[in-house]
């Protein structure tokens, strides 16, 4: 029995007549009265009933007319499904996000406009640092991850979405927080708080080099479990810290931002991905990063 057989039936089934079932169909009219003979002969047992005019159905035609109708449309859902996911437009997404990374609105941004775009795709998200994600991106643990660069990415395609400055995080009682831009050579006396250089070896080593540039090596007071955290214990009075500019949005008490003077320092936000991915989930959502980044 052939898949189109049961869409001719059916046409027959629907018209009681030949002749407009063929022209429903778009085939001629006698190839479709041998494939119904045909699908008679295969199941042992007469479908219609033939009359010079018209046909009618049999006891076991209208029998068979539940179950093909039930396999067409089961056949037709299966492919609507199948194409869905080739598109992207249903399946999976695991994504990982580096903490310091979630509080930047191009994120945000991004995320929302994925999921408007391609709502019927369960996305699970798993945040770490850095340096672990790219691990679990490597491994196939993650489909991608949005990691604080730079960052040492080894084999796997990174995706750009935005750069920001870095700025000094000063206790509420500090000598310059009047001060709307600070010099790093005039925070050489006082501790600095650090996230542990494995979260990001790149992006710490930066920080250093810039306070290196600056005249002086930075004495390291508390180190932060995670960027994020760095100005929760800058109001704790353990040091300063230089964190992205993002990080402004954690409003906590006790704590000034300033821009820093002389030669920039920065850092960026990028989506990490495997070579040749083929993931249709994971490609669109490159597709729309790669949107947010050229709106900017």
């Amino acid at each position: 029995m052939e898949f189109r057989q049961l869409r001719y039936f059916l046409a027959v089934a629907e018209h009681l007549h030949f002749t407009d079932a063929a022209a429903h169909l778009g085939i001629a009219q006698p190839p479709l009265s041998q494939q119904i003979l045909k699908l008679e002969r295969e199941i042992g047992t007469q479908l219609f009933v033939r009359h010079p005019r018209r046909v009618e159905l049999t006891e076991a035609g209208r029998l068979f007319r539940k179950s093909a109708r039930r396999i067409v449309e089961d056949a037709q859902e299966a492919l609507v499904e199948v194409q869905n996911a080739g598109r992207g437009e249903t399946g999976r997404l695991s994504l990982g996000f580096a903490g310091s990374t979630v509080f930047h609105p191009m994120v945000a941004t991004t995320m929302q406009k994925y999921r408007h775009a391609y709502e019927h795709v369960a996305i699970s998200c798993e945040e770490s640092n850095s340096s672990l994600l790219l691990d679990r991106v490597a491994e196939r643990q993650l489909d991608a991850a949005l990691v604080r660069m730079p960052l040492n990415c080894r084999d796997l395609i990174v995706e750009p979405l935005v750069d920001e400055d870095m700025l000094a995080v000063l206790p509420a009682n500090h000598r310059l927080n009047r001060r709307r831009r600070v010099d790093l050579a005039n925070l050489a006396d006082d501790p600095f708080i650090l996230f542990p250089r494995p979260i990001g070896p790149d992006l710490y080593d930066s920080i250093i080099s810039a306070c290196r540039e600056a005249g002086f090596a930075p004495s390291i007071g508390m180190e932060s479990p995670q960027i994020s955290s760095a100005a929760n214990l800058v109001a704790a009075g353990f040091g300063v810290a230089v964190v992205p500019a993002s990080m402004r949005q954690i409003q906590v008490e006790g704590v000034s931002y300033h821009e820093l003077q002389g030669k920039p320092l920065s850092t960026g936000i990028a989506l990490v991905h495997r070579q040749r991915e083929k993931a249709p989930t994971v490609l669109n959502f490159v597709r729309i990063l790669r949107q947010q980044r050229a709106a900017c």
